[in-house]
This record gives C-alpha cells, structure tokens and sequence, in this order.
C-alpha cells in the first residue's frame, strides 16, 4: 500500500488501541475460537469494528512460534514446551528437526491464524493485518539465559569462540527462518501489513554501553534478521507495523525506524513527542498509553486515560509528526477486569484528536460521529 494512505489515517484523527484479545475473551468458547480460522477472523474484524479502525489487527500471542520449533523436535510433551528452554547449543540433529519442521505444515493455531488473515481478505473491507513475534524476541524465549551470551557477542566473541554464543547464533538463524515462514504463509493469505512484535529488543538484554563504546552487537544480532524480513516484504509489497514496548536508547529507536516501517509503536518507557525528533516525519508513531495499567483503578483510572489522551495528542501536535493515539502494547484480558479495560480502551477509540483537542466540537469530529 503507499505509505501515504498511513500518513492521512495519522491525519484524520484515528485512535485506536491493540485490543482485540478483550474482545475474543467474551467469547465463552474462546479456546475453540483461536483453533478456528473463520471464527478467529470474525473476532479480529469485530475488534476492529468496535474500535474504530480500518487495520485488523490480529491476537497477539508470542509463545506459538516457540511452540512450533520445540515441537518439531519431538522430545518434548506440549505441557514441557512453554517452560522448556535451550542451555547448550542444539545439536545437529535438534537443528535438522526444527528446519524440518518449519519448512513444514504450521501448528493448528498458527494456521489458525493465517485462516483468520484470509477470512479478513476475501470476507471484509478491512486491511489484513498478519503477526508474528521479531527474531531477537524468540530467541531469548528459547534459550535458558540470553543475556550472558548476548553480552559475550557484544565483546566481540562469536560462535567460533564460544558454545553459549554458538547457541544465540544458531537459534538466531532458526528464529528469523521461522518468522519468514509465518510472513510468507500471512501475505500469501492475502496480509497487506505485517506486525512484528519485538518486545526483547531493549536494553535489558542489548548492552547501551557496549553499544556506545562501538559494538555492533545491536546491528548483528537484532537489525540484521529484522532487515532480511523486510527484504521478503518490500519484495511482497506488505507493509511494516514495528512493535517494541521495551525500554529502549535513542539509538535503538533510530535502528527500528532505519527498518522504514509504516508505524512504529513504542512503550510507555519513551517519550513519543521526543522521539518525534529523531524519527523520519514519513513513518507514524503509535502509542504509547500506559495500557500495562489499564487493568486497575488505582493504578491509572478512566479520568487519568482522558487526560492522558489529551497531553499526548496535545504535544504529538505540537512536534508536527504523524502520529496516532493508542496503548502501548496489546492490552490482554484480565479476569474481573473485564469493564475497566473495555472502558478505558473505549476511551481511546472515542478519543479524536482534531483541532478542538478532542472536545468533539469542530467538524471533523462531528463527520466521525
């Protein structure tokens, strides 16, 4: 799609959280539904109905890569796979398996949810969204303790140095085969956009000393898989909707936005009216509301959101830059919290940042009604 379409969304106003997992869960059969192509795309569509938005944006579940790749080893029982992690490198066999397994069949969800891409397609208006977890982000959920290895490569020492970084090297190049898999699979089900979620790439896990002192371990372990998805989209004409909600440094941000992505949505941690500085005018900014909160009163209430909504439309106006009002990632369903989220995510959707600052009184707002 042309890149002006996202610049005229950020234009007209829009806002809108990810937050199509509140709406799957008032669905009693909601287990059912995630295994159910047609039923899960109506979901998704719902949500994005509710909320005001042309993008259908799908449930965001970041485990269902790893399960895939563990599976396909066949040593492991499906209750061991969401706690089970790598601590040495894989053997050559374990890595045959997992190619083998990605080259293969996909798991019944993500089928599901490549079902649910085409269900969106071929049956609604909306714009196809398809999913999937970075490469980094993936890693660090199979291996034991990502951290000291990716320090090590930070150093300088590769895979021919040490078994630990052999390990991050080998499941790196696992992780980014796998999420084209998934890519490929979604834009040929008809995926005009692809959101990549890649919460791990933050400084918790990647150096920001390392990285001033001139590593480039930031470039070589998370930017250079990033890059070659976008080969595979720019090659496909979809389009990238970056997502990392972890606590980042101004040179990371820059590495995601040197992605050109269409949207970049970032966490509560940064301060979007000065990332505007330093990220090109022609990629939208997304966010970045403290949705984490949502769940309680006395964390955040429905007041504070409308006010928040407010000063973030109020100072993202004021920097010029494109930019839509929304959380800062996907708000999940909490048991007993099920009103206070819709309300405060509602918030939001209803929120229209316009020239009468969203107080519903100028014509563009009146036209939204």
């Amino acid at each position: 799609m042309d890149r002006e379409y996202y610049l005229n969304l950020a234009k007209s106003g829009i806002s809108f959280p990810i937050g199509p997992d509140l709406v799957l869960k008032e669905h009693v059969d909601h287990h059912e539904i995630m295994n159910d192509g047609v039923r899960l795309g109506r979901v998704v569509a719902e949500a994005a109905e509710r909320y005001k938005t042309p993008l259908a944006l799908p449930v965001m579940d970041l485990l269902l890569e790893k399960a895939m790749m563990l599976g396909a080893m066949g040593e492991l029982t499906e209750a061991q796979i969401p706690t089970w992690h790598f601590s040495t490198c894989p053997t050559e066999e374990q890595v045959a398996k997992i190619r083998k397994g990605i080259e293969g069949p996909l798991s019944r969800r993500l089928q599901a949810n490549v079902d649910a891409v085409r269900y969106i397609a071929k049956q609604t208006k909306l714009i196809p969204v398809g999913m999937s977890i970075g490469p980094f982000s993936l890693m660090t959920k199979l291996v034991s303790d990502p951290i000291t290895p990716v320090y090590l490569a930070g150093m300088g020492v590769t895979g021919e140095d040490d078994e630990q970084v052999k390990m991050v090297e080998t499941l790196m190049d696992l992780a980014v085969e796998m999420v084209l898999r998934l890519f490929k699979a979604q834009a040929s089900a008809g995926a005009k956009v692809f959101f990549i979620a890649e919460p791990a790439a933050n400084k918790v896990y990647i150096s920001p000393k390392q990285m001033a002192e001139g590593s480039d371990v930031f470039e070589r372990l998370a930017l250079k898989f990033l890059r070659r998805i976008k080969a595979a989209m720019d090659e496909a004409g979809v389009d990238l909707f970056f997502h990392c909600c972890g606590e980042l440094t101004n040179e990371m941000v820059q590495g995601f936005a040197s992605l050109e992505p269409v949207v970049l949505s970032l966490g509560s941690s940064r301060v979007l009216w000065e990332d505007a500085k330093i990220v090109p005018d022609h990629i939208v900014l997304y966010g970045n509301l403290p949705s984490k909160k949502f769940y309680s009163d006395d964390l955040i209430t429905i007041g504070d959101v409308g006010k928040a909504c407010g000063e973030y439309v109020t100072k993202m106006r004021a920097t010029g830059h494109p930019y839509i009002l929304g959380t800062e990632c996907d708000v999940l369903y909490v048991e007993g919290c099920e009103k206070t989220l819709m309300d405060k995510v509602m918030t939001i959707t209803n929120y229209r940042s316009h020239s009468c600052g969203g107080q519903n009184s100028c014509g563009s707002c009146q036209t939204a009604k």
